[in-house]
């Protein structure tokens, strides 16, 4: 399903929802995109660094439960480096582009929870996710999240673009 872009004209009821929003838009436009690819493009790299789509789909999962169960909420995660191997991106190769996005949008229900259940001035629990420093607050946390989005969206642009010759939206 593709979820329309949030018009800065349409109002939203809190500014919560401005952040769910976009969430909800980004990892839209990334599933769109990565269905529109070549299956055997989704497990091949394009680029220098080695990325994959699949590995980004998986990066991004994993960047959610890392900011916000980890972080923001303290919970104990058994390997939030799970998406990564040898210094990169990784999904394995029994990880279907189906169950990647049933990830995604799995992770991307929490997240929803985890928002909606908080004031986005209230600040994380302290663990070792911060590495020493002070927790941020919700928001500064969502306002992380949507810029790396919006960072990989685009390195997906690209990527497609390489693929398929598509471009845009």
């Amino acid at each position: 399903m593709t979820v329309p872009f949030p018009e800065p004209t349409i109002p939203v009821p809190t500014r919560a929802e401005v952040f769910l929003g976009y969430l909800d838009y980004f990892r839209s436009r990334l599933l769109s995109k990565l269905a529109a690819l070549p299956a055997d493009d989704l497990r091949s790299s394009r680029l220098p660094s080695g990325w994959t789509p699949a590995g980004l789909l998986r990066h991004l999962t994993y960047v959610e439960l890392r900011w916000l169960e980890w972080g923001f909420e303290g919970r104990d995660v058994a390997n939030p480096w799970g998406d990564s191997r040898d210094g990169r991106w990784y999904a394995a190769p029994d990880e279907t582009p189906e169950s990647l996005a049933a990830a995604l949008s799995a992770q991307a229900a929490r997240t929803r929870a985890i928002v909606e259940s908080h004031d986005l001035a209230d600040t994380g629990q302290p663990s070792d996710r911060w590495d020493g420093d002070d927790p941020p607050s919700l928001e500064r946390i969502l306002f992380h999240l949507l810029q790396e989005y919006a960072r990989h969206a685009g390195h997906l642009d690209i990527v497609t673009e390489l693929a398929t010759g598509g471009t845009g939206e």
